[in-house]
């Protein structure tokens, strides 16, 4: 089979197109036929040694993924040869990614792809979903189901990026409302195509100021939004206490705009707030799995979908092409980066 590996951490130019032996599947794996293989912010990382450091004489990148069950492990009981699935965290405890045409993995990493879904949104899940997926359900609400929101207000900052757009698709078809802040005309309508009822732009007049902001939001919501979705601590804080209800979460997830956070403790206190930070590699296995079947129920549902008419444009590069995929990512490339199996 062709796989992508490096030997070593660096820069994209590390990887190399190679052939390797189609792998055999353990016991409890299945081997996977891989169809698209997702990159995501932490496969460049990874590759780059800033979030992990090579342990093995060679690695694979790639967390997500989705293609066909062809071999099925001892003791697996859960699915059949010919199963179309999607993958989640296959690089983490292993060294084999999905930028491989073949991947085993343990049966529970392998979810079934609804019927009618597409290898390009089974690719598309797994990390954004179901980190979206821990943001929604770190205050109030342990799961993610239709009307299982109802009646709370969700603002989502970012919502052109990949975890903001699936948080808003989540979010409306649990029954929130939901408000998003993005920083250009091109990003409100990608967040309209994703199904954000109010969009706020921060770069339009006025409204780079904090108080002009916070005013746009509290018009929207006079009583505070219950919870936020934040991709940028260090640069909305202050905005996020001045819209959030007492009592309400702030479900961080990035990094973005600065490393470090401040916050007044006395006017925090009074809020009663609760900062819940996430890492999706380092949550309860209940909460992967549960993340895991929400997940598969909006695709089935139709809840989730990538393509631009929901607000994430796709981008396809080929197998030998993962290096411009990865620095494409790096870059910041608005919508899904994918890699093209066959």
């Amino acid at each position: 089979m062709r796989a992508v590996v490096y030997s070593e951490n660096g820069p994209s130019s590390a990887m190399r197109l190679t052939e390797r032996p189609v792998p055999k599947p353990g016991p409890g794996e299945v081997l996977v036929r891989l169809v698209r293989a997702g990159v995501n912010p932490t496969d460049w990382k990874v590759r780059a040694g800033l979030s992990a450091t090579l342990t093995t004489p060679e690695a694979t990148p790639g967390q997500d993924g989705a293609g066909v069950v062809e071999e099925i492990g001892e003791g697996v009981t859960t699915h059949v040869v010919g199963q179309p699935v999607w993958l989640f965290m296959v690089q983490h405890g292993q060294a084999w990614g999905t930028a491989a045409e073949y991947v085993t993995v343990p049966a529970h990493k392998a979810v079934e792809l609804a019927a009618g879904a597409s290898y390009d949104l089974g690719a598309s899940l797994g990390v954004p979903a179901m980190t979206a997926h821990r943001a929604l359900t770190s205050g109030t609400v342990e799961r993610v189901a239709p009307e299982s929101f109802s009646g709370l207000t969700i603002l989502v900052h970012g919502g052109a990026g990949a975890v903001g757009n699936a948080a808003i698709q989540l979010a409306v078809w649990a029954g929130a409302t939901v408000i998003t802040t993005v920083s250009s005309a091109e990003k409100a309508a990608l967040a309209k195509a994703a199904g954000a009822h109010h969009i706020v732009n921060y770069r339009e007049a006025g409204l780079d100021k904090l108080d002009h902001l916070g005013k746009a939001i509290r018009e929207i919501a006079p009583d505070g939004v219950d919870q936020i979705v934040e991709v940028a601590p260090a640069v909305n804080n202050d905005l996020d206490r001045a819209v959030i209800a007492k009592r309400g979460t702030i479900a961080i997830y990035a990094n973005n705009g600065g490393d470090e956070l401040t916050l007044p403790l006395r006017a925090t206190f009074s809020l009663n707030l609760r900062y819940q930070f996430i890492q999706l590699y380092g949550i309860e296995e209940a909460q992967i799995q549960a993340a895991a079947h929400d997940v598969a129920a909006a695709v089935a549902a139709g809840a989730l979908g990538v393509g631009p008419e929901r607000g994430v444009p796709l981008h396809h590069y080929r197998l030998e092409e993962t290096a411009a995929a990865h620095d494409a990512v790096e870059a910041g490339a608005v919508g899904k980066v994918l890699i093209d199996l066959e």
